[in-house]
């Protein structure tokens, strides 16, 4: 009779694996929240207008567009954990390109580089901790993703805090002469090294080893996931198997365009993004300081906000499992469209400068700092991570890969999108206007889990079809 640690093995191996998996988000939410800290000093040291930072933030996302997309096909050649090798060195060259750039274009150039890893790294993290972790862990393990990202978001904040208060401003030369925003770039070179370092020591997912004939190697790393089930799982895993046929967007196709279950997994990256969260991490120093916080004042808010992303998301690890996904969701939806809405409110009661900009009093600043960081809370612990969780497990065996790459280049289409006319909207409309259109997506986003979105807790991943 094997003994009970063979039956039961610990849980130290797969939340090791997963945690290396999920460094790639680390980097992911580092590389996305960096811009943060040097919007102003790039508009001032290229002479930028509102367009040309709006698309130095957000072309970058076509590059992780471009990047998610093409990630299903590429992981289906070379495998989960090698496949993070490739996007570990290129975030590697887009640290060191974005720190040296000579116009606002190569620096477009060095971020829509590194976004191509960013896009990359949010496609495999999921797919290979949905692949790795037992069911009645998979929802906490599959967390780590987000869990990863916004400790990714809070650690870029706090270093450009750290650094632009260094120097004096972002644009002032700090070490060798260099200027405090080329640092704050330069900062990820360690963790894109120690990502490339993980993923090397990593093993391959067991369902990849034996869509590519190599049983035994799966069985081992089973042996060491679920124990003595090992051999009925590489049994299960080969019945899935042989169904599939090779993944292509072909495999998606339906009447209506796409299957109705990748409908709904574009449907919920799209969500994700309409509620405006980005807008926070990307440009929230400069939404502050539009507002009428010093430029110090406004870096240690966007600190606050990521410390407070990473506590929620600590919630949503805890719950996830507990919970299910879908009431998560839900009540997610409903903090973000009440905070958002106060948002809108104060942003529109507020008075205008010489210049015609919004203003805040005191107590209205600190009612906008409240309702900020609340919906950031109702977003940590609901749509950051429980969209990354289900868009890895919603999808059966056969089109996973490739759907959750579709999946995922949406989201990034709609960050994009949101990014870029953010600048010039508030321009146009003002800052209330912007935030009552998050407002009603987030609304919406309550209707569409509540009648179209299903459980996913508890089942196995060769029990979805």
């Amino acid at each position: 009779m094997p003994s009970s640690v063979a039956t039961r093995p610990p849980v130290s191996f797969v939340i090791l694996i997963s945690a290396a998996a999920a460094m790639g988000g680390f980097l992911f939410g580092f590389d996305t929240a960096v811009i943060n800290g040097a919007v102003i000093a790039l508009q001032k040291t290229f002479q930028a207008g509102s367009w040309g930072i709006g698309l130095s933030v957000s072309l970058a996302l076509l590059g992780s567009a471009a990047g998610a997309f093409f990630a299903g096909s590429i992981a289906t050649r070379l495998g989960r954990a090698t496949r993070m090798v490739v996007a570990a060195t290129l975030f590697l060259v887009s640290a060191i390109g974005s720190g040296i750039p000579f116009s606002l274009w190569d620096f477009i150039f060095w971020r829509a580089f590194g976004g191509f890893a960013i896009g990359m790294a949010s496609v495999i993290a999921p797919a290979y901790i949905a692949e790795v972790a037992p069911a009645h862990l998979r929802g906490r393990l599959g967390s780590l993703q987000q869990l990863a990202i916004v400790v990714g978001i809070f650690v870029s904040l706090l270093n450009n805090y750290v650094l632009a208060r260094a120097a004096g401003t972002a644009e002032a030369p700090l070490w060798f002469g260099l200027a405090a925003w080329r640092w704050m770039f330069w900062s990820a070179i360690p963790a894109a090294a120690l990502y490339g370092i993980g993923a090397l020591l990593i093993p391959e997912s067991p369902r990849h080893l034996i869509a590519t004939g190599r049983v035994n190697e799966a069985r081992a790393v089973l042996e060491k996931i679920v124990g003595a089930a090992a051999q009925a799982k590489v049994q299960e895993i080969q019945r899935t198997v042989q169904q599939e046929t090779p993944p292509s967007v072909g495999a998606l196709r339906h009447r209506w365009g796409l299957l109705p279950i990748v409908w709904l997994g574009i449907g919920l990256s799209l969500f994700q993004q309409f509620v405006g969260i980005n807008v926070i991490f990307y440009y929230g120093s400069t939404l502050w300081r539009a507002v009428g916080f010093s430029e110090e004042h406004a870096l240690w808010v966007t600190v606050i906000t990521g410390g407070t992303n990473i506590v929620t998301t600590l919630v949503a690890l805890v719950c996830v499992d507990r919970f299910g996904r879908k009431p998560l969701l839900l009540v997610g939806s409903v903090g973000m469209a009440a905070t958002l809405g106060a948002l809108a409110l104060i942003f529109g009661g507020a008075a205008l400068d010489a210049a015609g900009r919004p203003v805040l009093a005191e107590r209205a600043g600190m009612a906008a700092l409240v309702a900020a960081n609340l919906y950031v809370f109702c977003f940590g612990f609901s749509w950051g991570p429980v969209v990354w969780v289900m868009l890895g497990e919603m999808f059966n065996n056969r089109i996973r890969a490739t759907a959750l790459a579709v999946a995922a280049a949406a989201q990034w289409m709609a960050n994009f999108l949101v990014s870029t006319t953010f600048p010039p909207l508030v321009a146009a409309l003002g800052l209330e206007v912007v935030y009552g259109a998050y407002t009603a997506a987030a609304a919406l986003s309550f209707f569409f889990v509540l009648f179209l979105i299903q459980e996913t807790k508890g089942r196995e991943l060769e029990d979805i079809d």
